[in-house]
């Protein structure tokens, strides 16, 4: 890639775009990643079949120069079928638009891969299960024909005469990845051309008509989430809103684009107009390409360790680093398209590492962790506050009183690590609940919903009774009462002002005052009841949410009042 960017350069042309790029190979680690977990379905399924189906078992055959080189060609075949049914049936373009999401093409590209592919892809190679060929040389020249496709995502790379009309060629590839009508669904070999040759589908680039890359839904986000989700969500909408079960079931398996009468009608969607596609490249401020790039290597490092380990490591603990890793790439994402500032995805990634680090046992991981997600939670606040009284913005009433519970729950939370600290952490909580209460009475009267109010009291209550009779003990069934009713008027209180608002940032802090009344739940569950398990997870992976619903929350309200 590093070539690819000089030669690009000294040619004149932008081979990359940093965000898009980072997004690309994101998606690549993500798919990684989450192959720990789904290798059970390609290989094991694969497996499987030829232990039980095969119908000619000679190893040393497969094992041999002409039986590896047999393999190849028939995995090169079935995958020829799987990216051409990858093109032309909707619910496995779902698992496959990820690749062809990013509207630059180079290097990067070729590493932006599904996460779900395993799910239905591992039909296509039961063929070779049947024809007898061991899992090991499936696996390996599985390898091979991925590894090849690598060098030919790119445009520095032009036509190469006669390999050009027998294998998978940048030129060749380059029309696949169009959106242009000539172009459209074509080129689908992996090493081989020919069988786009043989099955009518090949296409050769035409220099009078440029490739525009990318999908004709175009993604326009660098949620690495979304980038996975996005055709799922639109083919579940569809099946939700058609009227017929027979529909129901068709748009997940007629080709993509496809939609029932009645949903075409009741949810129009423009037609593809190719002249009007835009290129989505938000703006980024040098801090934040600087962040992303130190984000790219830390998560680089990150992902490569937790790969290392995976194979001996127990499952939960895998789940556990590939949630924080997840979260990082998520919050990476948000900073680059501006969802996010850079502080508020540290509190977030900080929140993943000292949940993680809570539940597995490391001790100076979360001593670092936990106070460094409010530190960074305060900084984003400190930040947003500090020009409010230039501009007029984020009213200082606000800022004081949200820095304050931020500041009392960053007290909570260094008590709580230490033995000993149980009450002066309560304490500390009830004074920031308390503080978030005055703060979000700014936009709303007293408890002005009536139905909230009982709810949030009815819910604190039973929580109440629920660790009385479950051990409370006597010289704490006033404070924790004390805390319960804080916490359930501020939930209370946090409805209260979104059903006055009714705008988004006021039904986020709404969820986080929720998130909140949970993460004390387990916590006083766990302490006072019974132990749970995975307790540290949900009490801190709720605690977090909490504070970043709120904070998020409250300042985009007071950036929506600037």
């Amino acid at each position: 890639m590093a070539l690819e960017w000089m030669v690009g350069r000294a040619r004149g042309r932008v081979a990359f775009r940093l965000a898009d790029a980072v997004s690309s190979i994101s998606l690549g680690m993500l798919s990684q990643t989450s192959a720990v977990f789904t290798v059970l379905l390609r290989v094991g399924l694969y497996t499987l079949a030829w232990q039980q189906l095969a119908l000619w078992r000679d190893d040393a055959f497969w094992l041999s120069a002409p039986g590896w080189l047999l393999a190849l060609l028939l995995y090169d075949f079935c995958y020829y079928w799987l990216h051409r049914m990858g093109h032309e049936v909707a619910v496995l373009w779902a698992a496959h638009a990820v690749h062809h999401q990013s509207q630059d093409y180079n290097l990067s590209t070729a590493l932006r891969q599904t996460s779900s592919g395993a799910l239905l892809g591992w039909l296509f190679y039961l063929p070779m299960a049947l024809a007898g060929v061991p899992p090991l040389v499936f696996v390996v020249v599985g390898l091979v024909d991925l590894l090849y496709q690598f060098w030919v995502h790119t445009e520095q790379i032009g036509r190469l005469g006669w390999f050009d009309r027998w294998f998978c060629s940048p030129s060749n590839h380059r029309a696949h990845h169009a959106v242009n009508d000539r172009y459209l669904d074509r080129n689908y070999g992996g090493i081989l051309i020919v069988w786009d040759r043989l099955f009518g589908t090949f296409v050769e680039e035409d220099d009078r008509e440029p490739c525009v890359y990318g999908t004709r839904g175009l993604l326009a986000s660098w949620d690495p989430l979304w980038a996975n989700l996005q055709v799922y969500a639109g083919l579940a909408r569809d099946s939700w809103h058609a009227r017929r079960w027979r529909d129901k079931l068709l748009v997940w398996l007629k080709p993509p684009g496809w939609r029932p009468a009645d949903v075409a009608e009741r949810f129009p969607k423009p037609a593809f107009d190719l002249a009007r596609m835009t290129l989505f490249d938000p703006a980024m401020t040098r801090a934040q390409r600087w962040f992303a790039g130190v984000q790219f290597v830390l998560l680089l490092a990150g992902v490569s360790v937790f790969l290392w380990h995976a194979d001996g490591a127990p499952l939960a603990d895998n789940l556990l680093w590939f949630a924080v890793l997840l979260v990082c790439q998520w919050a990476l994402g948000a900073v680059m398209q501006g969802r996010l500032s850079m502080a508020v995805a540290l509190m977030i990634e900080a929140g993943a590492l000292a949940t993680a680090s809570a539940e597995l046992g490391l001790a100076q991981w979360h001593h670092i962790a936990k106070p460094a997600a409010m530190v960074f939670a305060i900084i984003s606040a400190a930040y947003r506050a500090y020009p409010s009284g230039l501009k007029g913005g984020f009213h200082s009433y606000s800022s004081a009183w949200l820095l304050l519970a931020l500041l009392g729950s960053l007290a909570g939370d260094v008590f709580l690590m230490f033995p000993g600290f149980f009450i002066p952490g309560l304490v500390s909580f009830l004074l920031a609940h308390l503080c978030y209460i005055v703060l979000f009475r700014r936009d709303a009267p007293w408890f002005a919903h009536r139905q909230a109010l009982l709810a949030a009291l009815s819910l604190g209550g039973g929580m109440y009774a629920l660790l009385w009779h479950g051990g409370l003990p006597p010289e704490l069934r006033a404070p924790v009462a004390a805390y319960v009713l804080v916490i359930a008027l501020m939930a209370a209180q946090a409805w209260a002002r979104w059903l006055t608002l009714r705008n988004g940032p006021a039904l986020w802090v709404a969820l986080g005052a929720c998130c909140f009344m949970l993460s004390d739940s387990l916590l006083a569950i766990n302490r006072f009841v019974q132990p749970l398990p995975w307790s540290q997870a949900g009490v801190l992976s709720s605690y977090y949410a909490a504070q970043t619903l709120i904070v998020v929350g409250m300042l985009r309200g007071g950036a929506r009042r600037r």
